[in-house]
């Protein structure tokens, strides 16, 4: 008995990071590809920014930009988006265009986004992922504002 508890505890705890592997694996997948762009702004720059701006509890941005990158890496990324499967994201948009498809996931712990990550395929290539303890009443303020032209 105490063995079949152990492996359910190992199982379980193995799990909690899958998720989370998972996303990390695409990031890192393309992080290193020829022509990729990538910027990385983090913690302490963000604090760094706090003391002019509010941050909203953003501590680190990511983006990678896939505009210089040749098509075949675009198509590979645009396949790895489409076979993601992550237990720990919901998606909170789709957006479908002529030219692009835009999808916005979180993570939320103890209701806060925990994690936001924007893909955007087709005539513009993107990855973003902003990490931070972010209140949805400040997404939601933030969507508003740009919605409305007031930003």
């Amino acid at each position: 008995m105490k063995r079949l508890l152990a492996l359910l505890a190992i199982l379980l705890i193995s799990q909690v990071g899958y998720g989370q592997q998972k996303m990390d694996q695409l990031f890192n997948a393309f992080r290193g590809e020829s022509d990729v762009t990538s910027v990385n702004i983090g913690n302490i720059t963000m604090k760094l920014a706090s003391l002019f701006t509010e941050t909203m509890g953003v501590n680190g941005i990511e983006i990678l930009e896939f505009d210089n990158c040749a098509q075949e890496v675009k198509d590979r990324l645009s396949t790895a988006i489409r076979n993601l499967r992550d237990s720990d994201y919901e998606t909170m948009v789709t957006a479908n265009e002529r030219d692009s498809r835009t999808k916005v996931l979180v993570k939320i712990k103890e209701d806060m986004i925990r994690e936001l990550v924007i893909f955007t395929t087709g005539s513009d290539n993107a990855l973003i992922r902003i990490k931070g303890k972010i209140s949805p009443s400040d997404l939601d303020r933030v969507i508003n504002e740009h919605k409305t032209g007031n930003h």
